[in-house]
Order: structure tokens, then C-alpha cells, then sequence
């Protein structure tokens, strides 16, 4: 019996525009009535999550900040810190490197420091609460993670200034122009099973869904995991299952439906 089911928001749950479908609360207050949560597992900040998915606060689960930062009913579920020092060791190099732009990610808010307009506008859609400051490193406060903004594409650009890392911190391409550094132990397989153990859940019971590399140990450690028909091609050869639709096609909803995890009268599309 499905208990809890897990989705990425980039790429997954949202379309390319960001867009959340409006048959999601439907769909969501179908399976609240089975007794089947619903949760977001997502490199977003909490604030944000919290935000878009605010009428559903008493109930969601928020994997926030790619599992550094778990949220359930207000209270923190568990929480995984990258080491300051570190972290500031990766902002200084990534100033050397072209076109890249730095965002600091700490428990309570997220620091940037540049007021570059473009780049405002994109990452504030994944920060609600985002602040400037001059120099990121003078930041002392719990730091979740260090994210890359990368226009020229992560996978061929930066993320070889941070490759040899990876003994060490968790580096994970998150999307085509963001990397996020973290914890050697963070990543969103990991903090679901921190959170399937406080709730009595097992990996039998858990849906997932992801599209991209820092979905993998969410999609390796579930036994009910789903590739989004337009995953990267990891996602695609390590998930059990792949969806019949892309996520501008509502892949998440219509899969859930398919599934008979909701009653046939709700439809979707």
C-alpha cells in the first residue's frame, strides 16, 4: 500500500514555466482522503516550497535545498549543514569563474552578492527570502548549501573547477545552469530515509519521481521510482519505471491517476 509519494519540482511537478496545474489540489485532497501523503523534494529554498504550497502547510513534507532541510507542520525534520569554511572556499572560486553568479543558501535565508537584474529574476524563483550583501564569505550563519549559477551549462563549464571535490561534498548538477555543492551525506535519498524512519514508512510505500541528477539517490534508494520521460539519461537508466508523459503533460497527475491512486472522476489534462 502506497503511504507517501515524493516529487521533484523543476522539470517534474512544474511545467517549463514554472507552472503548477490546476488539477493538483484536486488530486492531492484525493489521496489526503486515502490516507496517502503528499510531499516536494526539491533544490528550492523552504520558504519558497512553503509559499507555493502554503494551503497545504499542516500536512505537506518539504524536502528542501536538495534534502539538506526537511519541514513538516513547521517543525524541522532533519538537517544536514555543509561546513563554513568550505563553503566559503567554493564561493572564491567560483568568482574566478566567467559568467557564473554564487547564491549562499543558509537555514533562514539565502545571500547573494551581485544586484545583476537577470539573474535577480531568475533565482528568485526558486528563493522567497533572498538578501544582498557585499561579500558572501563575511556570512557566519548555518549554510545549507552553495548553488552555482551557470549560463553556459553547468555540465561542460563549472562543474569541473568543483570536480575534484567530490571525495569530500556532495556535487550535484541540479539543472543545465545550476550546481549545487553540499554535505558528502546530503542529498534527498538519504533525507527520506531519515524521514521514513520518524514516520514508520516503508520504501515499499513511497512513490518517487524525479528528472534530474540531483534526483538520483532519491530515484536509486526507492523501489516504486519514476524517470520523467524528459530525465536526463541517468535518471532514465536508473529508475524502475519511466512516465508515459513529459512534465509539460502533467507526468506526475496522470501517472498518479493511471496508478489508481485517485478515483477515476478526477481528471487531468
Amino acid at each position: 500500500m502506497i503511504k507517501l509519494i515524493i516529487t521533484d519540482m523543476d522539470g517534474t511537478l512544474l511545467d517549463d514555466r514554472h507552472g503548477l496545474h490546476p488539477d493538483f489540489w484536486t488530486i492531492e485532497e484525493q489521496l489526503h482522503e486515502q490516507g496517502i501523503r503528499f510531499a516536494v523534494a526539491s533544490g528550492r529554498q523552504y520558504y519558497n516550497l512553503f509559499e507555493k504550497f502554503e494551503p497545504l502547510k499542516e500536512r505537506m513534507i518539504f524536502f528542501a535545498e536538495n534534502g539538506t532541510h526537511v519541514m513538516h507542520k513547521g517543525e524541522e525534520l532533519y538537517i544536514n549543514k555543509l561546513d563554513t569554511k568550505a563553503a566559503h572556499n567554493f564561493i572564491r572560486i567560483g568568482r574566478d569563474i566567467p559568467g557564473v553568479q554564487i547564491v549562499l543558501c543558509c537555514k533562514d535565508t539565502a545571500y547573494v552578492e551581485t544586484r545583476d537584474p537577470e539573474f535577480i529574476s531568475e533565482i528568485k524563483k526558486y528563493y522567497e527570502r533572498l538578501e544582498y550583501i557585499e561579500d558572501l564569505t563575511s556570512i557566519k550563519n548555518d549554510v545549507l548549501k552553495v548553488t552555482i549559477c551557470d549560463y553556459r551549462g553547468v555540465e561542460t563549464n563549472s562543474y569541473h573547477a568543483f570536480k575534484e571535490f567530490e571525495k569530500d561534498f556532495k556535487v550535484a548538477i541540479a539543472a543545465r545552469i545550476f550546481l549545487d555543492i553540499t554535505s558528502i551525506t546530503a542529498n534527498k535519498g538519504n533525507a527520506i530515509r531519515e524521514v521514513q524512519k520518524k514516520l514508520g514508512i516503508d520504501t515499499s510505500e513511497i512513490i518517487v519521481f524525479g528528472d534530474y541528477l540531483n534526483d538520483l539517490e532519491m530515484i536509486q534508494n526507492a523501489e516504486n521510482s519514476y524517470a520523467m520521460k524528459n530525465a536526463h539519461p541517468e535518471i532514465l537508466r536508473t529508475a524502475r519505471y519511466i512516465t508515459k508523459w513529459d512534465n509539460n503533460e502533467n507526468g506526475v497527475l496522470e501517472t498518479i491517476r493511471e496508478l489508481g491512486l485517485v478515483p477515476n472522476e478526477v481528471k487531468v489534462g
